[in-house]
Order: C-alpha cells, then sequence, then structure tokens
C-alpha cells in the first residue's frame, strides 16, 4: 500500500474552504466515481472519501487543508501521478477561492 499526503496552508476561513472542500467532493465524486461523505464539525470538517483501491481524507479547517489517502496494491504504482493530481485540483481550487477572497475584501 501507499500514502499521500498534502498539506496546504489558506487564509479563507472555514466557511469559504468547506466551499472549496464540497466542490473537490463533487468534482472527484462524478470524475473518478468516489464515494464522499462530510463530517462538519465547529472548528473543522472531514470529507471522507472512497472507490475501489483508494481510501481516504480531507480535513479541512480555516488555516489548511490535510489530505491523506491510502491506495491499493493496483493504485500504487500510480501514486506520484494520483498525488500530483491531487495537488493540482487543490491548488487550483484554492488559488480560485482566494481571487473570489480578495475581490471582496
Amino acid at each position: 500500500m501507499a500514502d499521500i499526503r498534502i498539506h496546504r496552508d489558506h487564509s479563507l476561513g472555514l466557511e469559504r474552504a468547506r466551499k472549496v472542500a464540497w466542490k473537490w467532493a463533487e468534482h472527484v465524486e462524478k470524475k473518478y466515481d468516489m464515494e464522499c461523505g462530510v463530517l462538519e464539525g465547529e472548528t473543522s470538517d472531514t470529507v471522507q472519501f472512497k472507490r475501489s483501491g483508494v481510501s481516504g481524507t480531507m480535513v479541512v479547517t480555516g488555516e489548511h487543508f490535510e489530505v491523506q489517502a491510502k491506495l491499493g496494491l493496483l493504485m500504487a504504482a500510480f501514486a506520484s501521478q494520483i498525488q500530483a493530481e491531487v495537488a493540482k485540483q487543490l491548488d487550483e481550487a484554492l488559488a480560485k477561492e482566494q481571487a473570489k477572497a480578495a475581490k471582496k475584501a
């Protein structure tokens, strides 16, 4: 099994970060046939995702995102590509939301 870990700091606050996480979850559900669920909390949310060969979480706080995933044997061969794609998607979503926040400020 291979592990993927991605950490991204941000300055969006929890409400805007939630929107980014939920959009990401909707995207991976459609594009990668993932099953996603969101556990909302007062200071953080956890997006749980899984499909055959992949399971993990994205913890969302007002200051950072923390993605952790476990890849099964067949998916482990693609760990670096999967990690790069998840990081790219998260970076793009964060940049877009931060630009929106900057325009409103």
